[in-house]
């Protein structure tokens, strides 16, 4: 079966030669237009408008109507039209992502770890994983860079990033208004109204409300988990009183108030009885799951997220060869999550997760543009964020003596402050006829100051043990350079390669679990390093109805940031639990990118992706694989699988729009997606591991000549796939391993107005 769709998925590609770009812009068009060619693509990867096919990166870009066939509401709809890349909904949280970048990012949405894929909104980095699992209500263009960034954006990341941009009031005029309704209680609602104001002076406002009642059920109580219920407002205002000076303020504000995000516990959840020994609280689930799950929790304890800030971008033309932009920024983030880590109505690893985070920036760029064979780009960033929060963790049902259970809390305060800075430089220089030599290089400084104090609150016969662990207040900087440099050949003006070497950083930090005085002493880890080596070849058909691209790349990628879990003491009545944070990996990794789209006929679009990569661990060096250390563990700590990193991921969509004459266009559509083997923790749990697996999916549009209206409906998940995409492992405690699953079967119709 396996191999069964991966060649559909090859056979697909090959009818677009080399692989061919799936930012392709099949839009509807009023009735009896007839298409020639696939639309032009641009993107701002390089930090200025080019076409795709002209700039030396591995990009993926995808426009409004792009999105809307991918069937995506929010950036976890991506997942699978990105070559080699991996995202979800972050682990028991309804409001963080997860993203993987050929092998690269960051699980954990601990406060503690900053992302290993950068997530940018209007040019502004977001710092937090939560709150980035953004709706996709006013977004003009997605990008996704793949592989290490820094030398053109403000802050540093080893794996890639996203890169979303909002509508320009001055360039979308006139609004939209949409409802969606499906199953499990879907409803949402979104609109967009923009205009000018005078000359020099337009605004817009766009909304959204997202609603959804939750797959996941309480079997006894009818409850529903895993559901959604957002509200997200933008205004824009945008000012463009000269010829040569432009300005854009921006606010934005984003409200969660959902229930708890519940997986499924799939090892046996063990209690410690200082009588009776390890005890079995209920076993590991197996087989098809029913969606039926239990929580320790009351009502009212979910999952609640405030994300604001506001930006103000400015562009000034200053002669004909210098334009200097300005990009500030604020963002405020409160959050107070409950999760149920081991997803029973036990007592065992749940925890209170509460942060109140903001965020100041500061980026200004300097372009020269000799209007001919030179472009220079200066920067300089600024960034500091403060991250106070409060955490509470209940595990009454861990301990016990003769079946009788013994309460116990942790509470922690910590408070993180971290300031970043850097300098960047790119110059993109044609010397001679055809061939483009592009080098940059970033000095980034980032310094951390971090401080917490962790207390313990034990129950009858242990009130001895408790105790405060202080972590004084400790800082920590460290400093990094990290070049570019790119040869890009152009053979025609529709086919052109390159290669490229860039270097990227990410920042170390604390462990934000250290709860003993040892711990404290050993919580400082060290940055994240990686070089990535690559050739690409991007080409279209002289007719432009052939588009595409094929890359190949290594990375040699150093000091991998691995949270593990231990018991340092398993001999001792009451073990000591630890989870500390090593430096622990070497991980070579090497894979190949195709991706592609070709108009057939006049009416008929087919795009897709193949990727196939190769992600090995060259070193991890592990404590617990000592015979010697305390918490020596042959058994359980296996590291042969790099987490989230499939070997082969792939995806084919066709599109045909049939004329209605008079009545307008009706546009059928659908796509099948692989996905290979996939492990999602960094110690490799057997019931952790996600076999490969094909999605389906399927929909049809309707337009209006004039397309004044639009009706679309779809369905997702067509075979009722059930899939894990994420995974707790905290296997010291109880033996917690929890799945997360993708979304079941669902529909959804939805109806459109354009003004």
């Amino acid at each position: 079966m396996k191999r069964k769709y991966l060649s559909i998925a090859i056979g697909g590609i090959l009818l677009a030669p080399a692989a061919f770009v799936q930012a392709q812009e099949q839009q509807a068009v009023p009735a009896g237009t007839k298409a020639t060619q696939l639309d032009e693509v641009t993107v701002t990867a390089r930090r200025r408008s080019e076409s795709i096919q002209d700039v030396p990166v591995a990009v993926s870009a995808f426009g409004e109507e792009q999105i809307k066939d991918l069937q995506a509401s929010t950036v976890e709809g991506l997942q699978g039209a990105v070559p080699n890349m991996n995202i979800a909904q972050g682990r028991g949280s309804a409001n963080s992502v997860n993203v993987f970048i050929r092998g690269i990012g960051q699980p954990d949405a601990l406060q503690t770890f900053d992302p290993g894929v950068g997530m940018y909104v209007d040019d502004v980095y977001y710092s937090r994983i939560n709150g980035a699992l953004f709706s996709l209500f006013d977004i003009q263009q997605l990008e996704v860079l793949r592989g290490p960034q820094g030398t053109l954006y403000g802050k540093n990341s080893t794996g890639g990033a996203i890169k979303l941009t909002t509508k320009n009031p001055f360039d979308n005029e006139g609004g939209a208004v949409e409802v969606t309704a499906g199953d499990y209680g879907r409803l949402e609602g979104r609109f967009y109204v923009s205009g000018k104001l005078s000359d020099t002076v337009a605004a817009s406002i766009a909304g959204a409300k997202i609603t959804n009642d939750g797959y996941v059920k309480d079997a006894v109580t009818g409850k529903r988990y895993n559901d959604d219920d957002t509200e997200a407002l933008r205004a824009k205002l945008a000012f463009q009183p000269t010829d040569n000076f432009s300005a854009v303020l921006s606010l934005d504000t984003t409200k969660q108030d959902a229930a708890l995000t519940l997986g499924r516990p799939m090892a046996d959840l063990r209690r410690t009885d200082l009588a009776l020994g390890s005890v079995v609280l209920t076993q590991g689930e197996k087989g098809e799951w029913n969606r039926r799950a239990s929580t320790s929790f009351d009502d009212g304890q979910g999952q609640y997220l405030k994300h604001s800030g506001a930006s103000l971008a400015m562009n000034w033309d200053i002669n004909e060869q210098f334009t200097l932009k300005s990009i500030t920024a604020y963002r405020k983030l409160k959050t107070k999550s409950y999760i149920d880590i081991d997803a029973t109505e036990y007592e065992l690893g749940d925890v209170l997760v509460a942060l109140d985070q903001d965020q100041k920036s500061q980026e200004f760029q300097l372009h020269y543009d000799n209007g001919s064979n030179l472009h220079l780009t200066f920067g300089a960033y600024y960034m500091k964020e403060h991250v106070p929060s409060y955490q509470e963790a209940y595990a009454s049902d861990l301990f016990a003596i003769a079946g009788t259970p013994i309460s116990f809390l942790r509470t922690i305060e910590d408070d993180l402050t971290t300031t970043s800075k850097a300098a960047f430089a790119h110059a993109n220089w044609e010397f001679m006829p055809t061939w483009t030599l592009a080098a940059g290089i970033r000095w980034t400084k980032d310094t951390k100051d971090y401080e917490r104090s962790t207390s313990t609150f034990w129950g009858v016969p242990f009130g001895g043990l408790n105790e405060t662990v202080p972590f004084p207040l400790t800082s920590a900087s460290w400093t990094a350079t990290t070049p570019s440099v790119s040869l890009q050949k152009a053979f025609s003006d529709n086919l052109m390669a390159y290669v490229s070497a860039n270097r990227g950083f990410k920042s170390g930090g604390f462990n934000g679990r250290a709860n003993s005085a040892y711990e404290v002493k050993t919580a400082k880890f060290n940055p994240e390093y990686v070089w990535t080596y690559e050739a690409g070849l991007k080409g279209s058909s002289a007719d432009r109805r052939i588009r595409g691209s094929a890359t190949a790349f290594y990375s040699n990628y150093e000091d991998f940031q691995a949270r593990v879990s231990e018991i340092s003491n398993p001999g001792a009545a009451v073990p000591d639990f630890k989870f500390p944070v090593l430096n622990a990996a070497k991980v070579k990794i090497k894979g190949i990118e195709l991706e592609g789209s070709a108009l057939l006929g006049e009416s008929t679009t087919l795009s897709g992706q193949l990727s196939w990569l190769d992600a090995k661990y060259d070193k991890f060096d592990d404590p617990r694989n000592d015979p010697t250390y305390p918490g020596y563990d042959p058994v359980n700590v296996v590291h042969k699988h790099v987490p989230f990193s499939p070997d082969w991921t792939a995806r084919v969509a066709l599109q045909h729009v049939f004329s209605l004459g008079e009545s307008g266009n009706l546009t059928l559509g659908g796509d099948v997606s692989y996905r290979g083997d996939t492990w999602l923790s960094v110690d490799n749990r057997d019931v952790l591991s996600q076999s490969a697996y094909t999605l389906l999916g399927a929909y049809g549009v309707w337009d209006s000549p004039q397309l004044a209206w639009q009706v679309r409906a779809g369905v997702r998940n067509l075979t009722d796939k059930q899939y894990m995409t994420e995974g707790q492992e905290f296997a010291s405690i109880a033996n917690i391993q929890t799945a997360y699953y993708g979304l079941p079967r669902n529909w959804y119709v939805s109806v459109r107005y354009n003004f």
